[in-house]
This record gives structure tokens, sequence and C-alpha cells, in this order.
């Protein structure tokens, strides 16, 4: 996720002498772009109840984007599509469940909605079964401290 930098407010004055309702609301004014900035770029979060946090979406070319671009910010993320033909189609709506080495469900049977799902796994081994259409496919995956799987 986008980075909001936190700036620090000088105690601003009212006539002449130090108001704290003065600096919180310079403070506010000075974070408003950042925060715009943020709201326009956040995806709607969502945590298991075993505390992974998570995030799914690419409907459409910007949202697409955006995933793409926040995908190099999480621990792992994961494309959905389906080969129709000789192409690949994105595809919504996949079932998820991410289980870790020992077999423990981190994510059970979280609906993606849309192409893309990124999540916020502690590093390790894991097993991923993504579900299509009464179809499932199954994927080791090895989520490093460096950077995306």
């Amino acid at each position: 996720m986008s980075n909001i930098h936190h700036q620090s407010a000088r105690r601003a004055t009212l006539r002449g002498m130090p108001h704290p309702i003065g600096a919180a609301v310079l403070a506010m004014a000075a974070l408003l772009p950042s925060l715009r900035a943020y709201a326009a770029e956040a995806v709607p979060l969502h945590a298991t109840p075993e505390g992974v946090v998570f995030a799914s979406g690419g409907i459409g070319t910007d949202e697409s984007a955006l995933m793409r671009r926040l995908a190099r910010e999480w621990p792992a993320s994961f494309e959905f599509a389906v080969r129709d033909g000789s192409r690949n189609q994105y595809a919504a709506d996949v079932v998820v469940t991410v289980r870790s080495a020992s077999g423990r469900p981190v994510l059970s049977d979280v609906r993606a909605q849309g192409p893309f799902m990124l999540a916020r796994l502690a590093p390790g081994l894991y097993q991923v079964e993504a579900t299509l259409g009464g179809r499932t496919l199954r994927q080791r995956i090895d989520v490093g401290g460096q950077g995306p799987s």
C-alpha cells in the first residue's frame, strides 16, 4: 500500500498565542493532499480470523493497473486467468484457500473480487488452492521476506 508520510506540524498561533486547535487544523490541511491520493488508490482490505490481511480486485483497466502497482509492496500476489483457446482471460470470483506448510489454513475459502489478490503472508512455504467453476488448481509458493511471490 502507499505510505502516508507524516509531517510534523508547528504550533500555530492565533493572534500571537499558541493554540493547539490551530495546529491541528494546519496539520490536517498539510495532510489532505496525501490522504486524498491514498484514498484514490485504496483497495478494500480484509483480515482473516488468523490475522492475515488481504485485498482483491482488478476489474477494469484503472483498478487492474492499481493492483499490479500495489503487488510490488505485498509479500504475496496472485493473478487469476483461464486459458480460452490460445489466449488467457482474466477470472474473477475465484475461491482461494492458502495453507501453511503444516497444513493450517491462513486464508479459507476467500472469494477474489477480481483477477488479482494480494496477501500479507509471513515468509514460508504455502499450498494455494484456487477454485473456479468446480475445477481446482493447487500450487506451492515460497513467500520470502524479500518481495512478492
